[in-house]
């Protein structure tokens, strides 16, 4: 279990990973605007490991998810009232939204260690992914050298095989994240991955939970091949 505390919210005015933006532009003589990101786009792999036939995914915390599920928890509606002995309604203490801190203020300051969510709030199991921030890298490159970092997988650029190409977060940012599939064994493990800050645990995910998607993909793979 991740051990999260000494919380403190503060404003971001400058970041190298995000760049708030407003274009202004004419859609069918209507004038309109729109509020974005300017951010890095990004790699991820499907990684199967062919020795213990799973997936292998990435356990880590995410503070984006763990804060949405702080955000979230202070507008669920009030739980009904249950009345006591006496006849009179009695409010869950649950109930009661958790105050916000405000910018700059820590969790200790503007509320108590109890009402943030516990720190598995912000745990994901995600594919191995990372940004594309090496311009002098390919694709192929850089999404060998996350497969390496996160979950230890030495393999070669060209036995990673892509996927696709799509939008995430298309209403802030529209950035592009480009999926490869790749397939290792236990000979290609040299380390326990983990990333270099230590930020992610490798964890291996049952087979039949994604043999679907990647029956997809590799179909999909096989008909691209087909086509060239």
């Amino acid at each position: 279990m991740e051990e999260i505390n000494n919380i403190e919210v503060t404003p971001c005015t400058e970041s190298d990973y995000l760049k708030p933006f407003r274009v202004h532009y004419n859609q069918n003589g209507t004038k309109k605007s729109w509020d974005f990101m300017r951010t890095h786009d990004s790699v991820s792999v499907l990684i199967f490991n062919t020795s213990s036939h799973c997936f292998v995914l990435v356990k880590q915390f995410r503070p984006a998810v763990f804060m949405s599920e702080w955000e979230r928890a202070k507008t669920q509606p009030p739980q009904l009232a249950e009345k006591t002995e006496e006849g009179e309604p009695e409010a869950a203490a649950a109930a009661a939204p958790a105050p916000e801190p405000q910018e700059g203020q820590s969790a200790s300051e503007g509320e108590s260690s109890s009402q943030w969510p516990p720190a598995s709030a912000g745990v994901t199991y995600e594919l191995c992914a990372g940004l594309v921030d090496k311009p002098d890298l390919s694709l192929e490159e850089i999404a060998r050298q996350e497969v390496l970092e996160e979950c230890g997988y030495d393999v070669p650029a060209s036995k990673l095989k892509r996927i696709t190409s799509y939008r995430s977060g298309v209403g802030v940012t529209g950035a592009k994240q480009t999926m490869f599939y790749a397939e290792v064994s236990d000979d290609n493990c040299v380390s326990a991955g983990g990333g270099p800050l230590n930020r992610c645990d490798p964890t291996r995910g049952p087979r039949n939970a994604l043999v679907t998607a990647c029956e997809m993909f590799r179909a999909k793979a096989a008909a691209a091949a087909q086509a060239i």
